[in-house]
């Protein structure tokens, strides 16, 4: 991989050539540039877009954004699909008003639909967006493969502060050891971001038209094994208003931020922002260089929370990208897959189905609360995530079955999954990754032991499970009355029809 042209207001680390174009005096004048939009959906901040539209002025041609939507990308059903359309759809109409540059959704393989815009359009230069997740890196594989020699591919890391391949070179140990090499880094590369320049020539038809109410209610009804949640609004706004509105995060949240998020009965103590930041409605340097902002007032709470944004966040992106395996054994270091061998064939007090997981239906009122705050309400509080999936480890038949079913249900239910957080926070828990070895015990081996005795002592359980229930019960009784109202909405539509007499 190489660097880009100098001839850009984004950082030059933060940019690789994929693909270089060769150039010939037969070549007619360069074509446009596209921005192929995929884990960084947002016009705000957006290194990315800034480089695209910097480049597509150098070359004096228009631009435009392209967005592939994929059938269920890694198992998302309506509660995923359907937030990331609704941001979708605000974005499109963002881009028509403010900046006048069209956007094209497709539907398919982006290997075969971006390819063919470039073509179609001409295009000198395809600009993406960055993802450790070896499916997106597979695409990519493929479409630098597939596309014309006249075509460039610059990939931009907009969603890191620090870019990955600039953070390390190589798979860290732990977040003690990219620690040290993201702070070097950070005076150089958490700066505020530069305006994006207006565009010096416009496309030829800007204004793309989207059917996006059919399109999200296609997905809906597709995906309606996993309806969606009420708790968090979808967009750029939103998740700016959830950061630094009059009740978001940095305003009232973050004052308490060391002390509560560790406690499951405060879910207001987290900051809210894990949706936007797994979709990319929100930039992570935004949220880092607005919580800077306030760290002489509270440097404590800061200083934890730029942790979990941004060394913890990029760690997971670290493994990810240099972990082939990050989903499976495979993926662990060699001390954690020799233990969980050794203590494989070990004796369980108790052996669940995932059918039986997935249906909260185990011995464990805790376990049996994360599992259904999880599958109502699309997310489970970060200290009980670990204890899930520990326990998923000690009542499955195997270290590997394990780590299949608490991939599956996080990917299934969590607003926020199919994310290199998420992966890596199963990886932690069931096969020690950015962890150390502890006494050895049955079944965990080494693999560092949660129990039920362990929680009681550090929240009150009975409380959790409480909260759970009436969250649960809430849920179910609001859904009730919208099935209700849609169905008598339907009666009345048909009532009001015109009868025709017969004569």
């Amino acid at each position: 991989m190489t660097t880009a042209a100098a001839d850009t207001s984004v950082q030059l680390g933060r940019i690789r050539v994929l693909k270089e174009a060769i150039i010939t005096n037969q070549l007619p004048k360069p074509g446009p540039v596209v921005y192929w939009m995929f884990r960084d959906q947002r016009l705000r901040d957006n290194w990315a877009l800034i480089h695209a539209v910097d480049q597509a002025n150098k070359r004096n041609v228009p631009v435009a954004v392209a967005f592939n939507l994929f059938d269920r990308f890694l198992g998302a059903k309506a509660r995923q699909l359907g937030f990331m359309l609704r941001g979708l759809q605000q974005l499109h109409l963002d881009f028509q008003q403010t900046l006048h540059i069209p956007f094209f959704l497709f539907q398919g393989e982006a290997i075969d639909t971006i390819p063919s815009f470039l073509e179609e359009c001409g295009a000198s230069l395809l600009v993406t967006d960055f993802s450790p997740l070896r499916q997106v890196r597979g695409w990519k594989e493929e479409i630098v493969k597939r596309v014309s020699d006249s075509v460039s591919i610059h990939e931009v890391d907009a969603h890191n502060v620090v870019p990955t391949w600039v953070a390390s070179d190589k798979l860290e140990y732990g977040a003690r050891t990219i620690r040290r090499k993201i702070n070097n880094w950070l005076p150089a590369y958490l700066i505020e971001f530069p305006k994006l320049m207006p565009q010096s020539r416009k496309w030829g038809n800007p204004n793309q038209i989207i059917d996006w109410e059919t399109l999200i209610e296609n997905v809906l009804r597709e995906g309606a094994e996993v309806p969606e949640i009420e708790w968090c609004k979808s967009g750029e706004n939103a998740a700016l208003e959830t950061l630094m509105g009059t009740k978001g995060f940095l305003t009232i949240g973050l004052k308490n931020y060391s002390t509560d998020r560790n406690n499951p009965l405060k879910p207001k103590g987290l900051s809210g922002l894990s949706p936007y930041l797994h979709f990319g409605q929100i930039s992570a340097q935004r949220c880092a260089i607005e919580a800077h902002k306030l760290r002489k007032v509270n440097p404590q709470a800061v200083g934890t929370f730029l942790e979990e944004l941004i060394v913890r966040r990029e760690l997971s992106d670290n493994f990810c990208y240099y972990q082939p395996h990050y989903d499976s054994l495979q993926g662990a270091w060699d001390w954690a897959q020799k233990t969980l061998m050794d203590h494989a064939l070990d004796a369980r007090e108790h052996l669940y189905t995932r059918e039986q997981l997935e249906k909260a239906q185990t011995a464990d009122l805790l376990w049996n609360a994360s599992q259904l705050e999880m599958v109502h309400n699309g997310k489970m509080h970060g200290f009980m995530r670990m204890y899930w999936a520990k326990k998923i480890l000690e009542w499955t038949t195997s270290p590997q079955e394990a780590l299949e079913i608490a991939v599956y249900l996080n990917d299934k239910y969590h607003l926020d999954g199919r994310d290199p957080n998420g992966y890596v926070g199963c990886m932690w828990s069931i096969c020690g990754i950015h962890d150390q070895g502890w006494r050895e015990r049955p079944v965990f081996g080494k693999i560092r032991y949660m129990n039920y005795a362990g929680c009681k002592r550090k929240f009150d359980v009975d409380g959790y499970i409480a909260y759970v229930k009436r969250l649960v019960g809430d849920i179910k009784k609001r859904k009730g009355e919208t099935l209700l109202n849609s169905k008598a909405k339907q009666l009345t539509s048909i009532q009001q029809l015109p009868v025709k007499k017969l004569t």
